[in-house]
């Protein structure tokens, strides 16, 4: 899926509102405050994830939603997009996981990447506005 250059430059861009919410198989909903992922053009979007709920909901489900708000207060004119998401690939090992560790030390410090255990690849399947009529 062609993501468009507004979604990408809110998400690709440091100091974004951004919320990732995950299902487990029962249905259990988890939503959590997310700011580092990378889109690219093509629909790809790749998260490191620490040992945390949002891991286990997407071993379990590999569907999630992403939502991205380009600035705050958030008002009916605010720009921002709900991505949902399927899961390609869980990376434990390997240079996925080595990309984001590497990415989340240049931004947020070593401590913050030593806490990352997965480097995760979705697929965008859909694109929505973060606020829909009907």
């Amino acid at each position: 899926m062609k993501i468009d250059q507004k979604i990408l430059e809110i998400v690709n861009t440091l100091g974004y509102i951004g919320t990732i919410a995950t299902a487990n198989t029962q249905g259990q909903p988890n939503v959590a405050y997310f700011g580092s992922p990378q889109l690219t053009e093509d629909g790809t979007i790749v998260m490191g994830l620490g040992n945390n709920r949002t891991l286990q909901n997407l071993a379990e489900n590999p569907l999630a939603v992403f939502l991205c708000i380009a600035e705050s207060p958030v008002v009916f004119t605010t720009p921002g997009y709900r991505l949902y998401l399927q899961v390609r690939e869980i990376q434990k090992e390997g240079s996925i996981l080595d990309r984001v560790k590497k990415v989340i030390a240049e931004v947020a410090g070593a401590a913050a990447a030593d806490g990352i255990v997965a480097g995760v690849v979705f697929d965008v399947t859909e694109v929505r506005p973060l606020i829909a009529m009907g």
